[in-house]
């Protein structure tokens, strides 16, 4: 009885760190992305030029939605590989597409 009660109570204190630990790398990005948008609206609001300031606001743009997919939305737990291979696939399909288009108007 008390072998069980010790695989137990290990068993919760495993589960009570992986808990705390996804908790602490949801602060940090939390954190992160209040930061990234700072930096944003401080870069528009500063009268930059907008060669300088538009690709770094799309960086900042991309980093924040692999921050809200795989920290907020779980997207890097078990389990969500079909539903990852599908938007890579949808991302892809609007990058080819949107290049597409550039090519065509431009050519």
């Amino acid at each position: 009885m008390a072998e069980n009660t010790n695989s137990s109570n290990s068993h919760l204190d495993y589960h009570k760190q992986k808990k705390k630990d996804e908790m602490k790398q949801q602060v940090i990005t939390f954190a992160l992305m209040i930061i990234f948008t700072i930096i944003a609206f401080g870069m528009v609001t500063s009268g930059l030029d907008k060669l300088f300031v538009v690709p770094i606001l799309l960086l900042l743009a991309v980093v924040q939605v692999g921050f809200q997919l795989y920290y907020f939305m779980h997207m890097s737990h078990k389990g969500h590989e079909l539903p990852s291979l599908m938007m890579y696939g949808g991302a892809a399909v609007a990058f080819l597409t949107v290049l597409t288009m550039v090519v065509l108007v431009w050519w």
